[in-house]
């Protein structure tokens, strides 16, 4: 019982027995509750009911339908455990299965997120660049993951993959406005930082070494670069779409964009012509590859989505 949705939904008096009557409806929609003048800003009803995360899409594309979120309210959050009967057999009514559903409100909230240039989104990635960057240096395949793990650069490739599927060429451009100026701005705080190091002594090397058995791979691409690329874009969509935050992590490990940036900026600095070249290639590579299989794979569900809605002969509400 992990897939049930809570909604909460501020209504106009004068539209309150329509959104009860488009919830009693619906299939997957239960436990529905109505509080008479109980919202004071905005004025209006409060109805409170439990969905089955599969049939989400259609509750709130009736309730858009009906102007709510206009004139009043809609706010809709996971539970973490429901103990009803009634809620269980809402699941088994709605159509697929709640962890194939994708809320595409959600989605477009999430990946609204990654198009921000924030300083947070900066500062982050910019500490994985210079871990990225003593990576290379020491070759040290535990500070290569570590730098993996700190970027955030997902959510803007997240952005661009939402942004593909609906057109959205706003989006698409303000998450690779992200993508650039945040690479850009951590590779040179790291280059910055490894000619200061340089010059006082830290590092004693004139240019990286030839030799990294270790991690060679961030600066070294090849086609298991991009098929790593494309099975990881793959995987965090999937992630996001499905809720299952905690995949993201194998996505953030597995790709080696932060790594090559960090190589990138530490090779500059040292003046590694060879090693500068496929950094490039391989930053290029890694974000390639995510956002063709990313795209491809919210295609792809949406497409699944339209055949099961069809085959349980319902309405296909709020898709993109």
């Amino acid at each position: 019982m992990d897939r049930v949705l809570h909604l909460r939904a501020i209504v106009p008096p004068d539209r309150t027995d329509a959104v009860c009557t488009a919830l009693a409806a619906c299939a997957g929609a239960t436990n529905i509750v109505v509080f008479p003048d109980a919202a004071r800003v905005p004025r209006g009803d409060l109805v409170t009911g439990d969905i089955a995360r599969e049939a989400a899409n259609e509750v709130l594309a009736e309730l858009r339908r009906l102007g709510i979120e206009r004139d009043g309210s809609i706010a809709v959050e996971n539970i973490d455990l429901s103990l009803s009967d009634a809620a269980e057999l809402a699941e088994e009514r709605a159509p697929g299965h709640g962890d194939d559903a994708v809320v595409w409100a959600e989605l477009d909230r999430q990946v609204g997120e990654g198009t921000a240039l924030t300083w947070s989104f900066v500062a982050f990635l910019a500490l994985a660049t210079q871990l990225a960057g003593i990576a290379a240096l020491i070759d040290s395949p535990v500070l290569v993951v570590g730098a993996m793990v700190l970027g955030p650069e997902f959510g803007a490739v997240a952005a661009i993959c939402y942004g593909l599927t609906r057109w959205q060429p706003r989006r698409i451009a303000a998450a690779l406005r992200a993508l650039a100026v945040g690479f850009a701005v951590a590779i040179v705080i790291t280059y910055v930082c490894a000619l200061v190091s340089k010059w006082i002594g830290v590092i004693e090397l004139d240019r990286l070494p030839d030799e990294r058995p270790l991690t060679a791979f961030i600066y070294s691409p090849d086609r298991w670069s991009f098929i790593v690329a494309l099975l990881a874009g793959a995987a965090g969509v999937l992630s996001l779409t499905a809720g299952k935050s905690s995949a993201l992590v194998g996505v953030f490990i597995s790709v080696t964009t932060v790594p090559a940036a960090g190589n990138l900026a530490v090779a500059l600095a040292l003046r590694h012509g060879s090693e500068i070249s496929g950094s490039l290639l391989q930053l290029g590579v890694n974000l390639a590859g995510m956002v063709i299989a990313g795209t491809a794979t919210l295609l792809v569900q949406r497409w699944v989505w339209h055949v099961v809605l069809r085959r349980k002969g319902t309405a296909v509400g709020g898709q993109p």
